[in-house]
């Protein structure tokens, strides 16, 4: 399975890094993970044209079946995730989730979606959430493959 996380942003602390490159490696047991980096478009004054320019991007990094993180999303749980992660699985290879930049993303990526998931009703830091995903991610498999990570 390959799973591709689309971010908008790029992370800049080293602590943020550090949890990044962790839980790559520990997700190397389960999945092939990709990374995609896509610049903020932060150059323009109007907000729905820094929607658009990033969503331009963000289309064309999409393949799969494709997740957007949006706070609007359904929510879920741990072993809810796991088991939407397991019953898709079955029918593609390639999970993309999407998290977009400080506005949001473009109508065109929210129609392009599958699906919009939510882990919380809060709004986090873009750098924050993209290591809570990675986190969930990996908490999704080892509670399929019943390893003793999720408690």
């Amino acid at each position: 399975m390959t799973i591709n996380l689309v971010c908008v942003g790029n992370l800049k602390e080293k602590f943020s890094k550090d949890a990044q490159s962790e839980y790559a490696k520990r997700l190397s047991a389960f999945c092939k993970l990709n990374i995609f980096e896509l610049k903020e478009q932060n150059q323009y004054d109007n907000i729905n044209l820094i929607l658009e320019k990033e969503g331009e991007e963000i289309l064309k990094s999409l393949k799969g079946y494709v997740f957007l993180c949006d706070v609007k999303g359904e929510s879920v749980t741990s072993e809810g995730f796991a088991e939407k992660i397991s019953q898709i699985s079955m029918k593609e290879s390639t999970l993309t989730f999407v998290v977009g930049g400080s506005y949001g993303v473009s109508d065109k990526v929210k129609l392009k979606a599958d699906e919009k998931i939510s882990f919380s009703k809060c709004t986090f830091p873009h750098n924050l959430f993209r290591i809570m995903l990675l986190e969930q991610i990996y908490r999704a498999f080892t509670i399929l493959s019943g390893k003793k990570y999720n408690k």
